[in-house]
């Protein structure tokens, strides 16, 4: 969430802000949630004074032996009053904060401004130059991935990968795992199931529920490793004395992808699960920006050791994810459809997560809220497409990027 606090205090400045990235802040509505909370705030903090002068005046007549009686009712009265506007209070406090956890966190200074996707700006490129040449894609190269089979085992948008394919994106799994821990990421095996509280946590509830694969009033399947990883420490003070915390982990993620019915449907370029190694840091307030450039630079270093066509997409305001202050996406190559595609993600939250999962440290005798990062490193299904279709050979075998030999003991795989 953003904070509360500075929204009070520059209301114009957020307002500006989120309309960059197409975001309607209802700001009257704000001030009259925000205005009722604190005048109950400040009419329970004086019933609690009188009481507590009150409190002094009964034990000082008890000492003297004089009556109570008329203290007696003036007490109950207040304590009445007291835990009626209590109860207000609560009610007040939870309604602004059901309104603050819709709003998306602020867009950094950093990052362009733009409506849309179009306004993103190219960062940079990798050295190896894509093939424009017309290919097929990955289900016309190989019969060992199979929606077919999957749609009868499940539905649609899943798939079953056979054989050497299934050992290929293994494969990649380990390598980028191996990758993680050497850039000083603790590999952790998290649960594949996340409470309401660690969703909230990272902004996926309560506003995109829908998106959720729900199992339960309480219990979802994680879209992302990110959200078992940021919660780790939740309603936790850290110690980031000796550095960011870092951490990695291979999970499959389920999405329900409400509203992208059509798009991409063919394939595993949007499926109901996949595989992702994530990577999150928890890092003081002034490196996060640092951080952020770290991160990314490791999930592009794992294009490069793969050898496959990238570049990356510095996102503008109005493409923002919703927790995300600013965001990187790095783009694979795919030769059948002639574009680069998004094959991770890697974002800086500031404060916005931790705000909401109450993750901080301390500095100078003061608590204070860490940032969060989060970043795909990378997109299995997505790899394995690239690897695909990158690697297909005029003999009709699928060359193996050479930092997957030892892996899978093998060169090549045939189709």
């Amino acid at each position: 969430m953003i904070d509360s606090n500075y929204l009070r205090d520059n209301p114009a400045e957020v307002l500006d802000n989120l309309k960059s990235r197409g975001y309607d802040l209802d700001i009257d509505k704000f001030q009259k949630l925000d205005q009722t909370k604190r005048s109950l705030q400040q009419t329970a903090e004086e019933l609690q004074a009188k009481r507590n002068q009150l409190s002094k005046e009964y034990g000082n007549l008890k000492k003297t032996g004089a009556s109570t009686d008329s203290l007696d009712v003036e007490i109950n009265n207040i304590k009445s009053a007291l835990n009626d506007q209590e109860t207000k209070f609560k009610d007040a406090d939870l309604e602004l904060n059901n309104f603050l956890s819709y709003i998306p966190n602020l867009v950094s200074k950093s990052s362009p401004l733009g409506k849309d996707e179009t306004f993103n700006k190219l960062v940079r490129q990798s050295a190896k130059e894509p093939s424009l040449n017309p290919s097929p894609d990955h289900l016309e190269i190989t019969s060992k991935i199979s929606t077919e089979l999957a749609t009868k085992l499940t539905g649609s948008r899943f798939a079953v990968l056979e054989g050497e394919l299934a050992a290929l994106q293994r494969a990649l799994i380990q390598f980028m795992l191996h990758e993680a821990t050497k850039a000083g990421y603790k590999e952790m095996y998290v649960p594949y199931i996340a409470n309401r509280d660690s969703l909230f946590g990272t902004g996926q509830l309560p506003k995109f529920e829908e998106d959720l694969f729900k199992i339960s009033d309480e219990y979802y399947l994680i879209p992302t490793a990110e959200v078992p990883l940021t919660n780790l420490h939740r309603d936790e003070i850290i110690d980031l004395s000796k550095g960011p915390l870092k951490y990695t982990a291979h999970t499959p993620c389920f999405r329900s992808e409400a509203g992208s019915y059509g798009q991409d449907t063919r394939g595993l370029i949007r499926q109901h699960q996949f595989e992702k190694v994530e990577v999150v840091q928890l890092v003081h307030p002034n490196n996060s920006y640092d951080s952020l450039e770290d991160m990314t630079a490791h999930a592009e270093n794992i294009l490069k050791l793969l050898e496959l066509p990238y570049q990356i997409i510095e996102l503008c305001s109005g493409d923002l994810g919703f927790s995300s202050a600013k965001t990187y996406d790095l783009e694979v190559w795919l030769p059948s459809q002639a574009k680069y595609r998004e094959i991770s993600s890697c974002s800086n939250c500031l404060d916005f997560q931790a705000r909401r999962a109450k993750i901080r440290f301390k500095e100078d005798g003061k608590t204070k809220l860490v940032h969060t990062l989060n970043g795909s490193a990378l997109a299995a299904g997505r790899a394995l497409i690239a690897v695909v279709e990158n690697n297909f050979s005029s003999d009709g075998k699928i060359i193996i990027p050479e930092v997957l030999r030892d892996y899978l003991k093998a060169n090549f795989i045939s189709v």
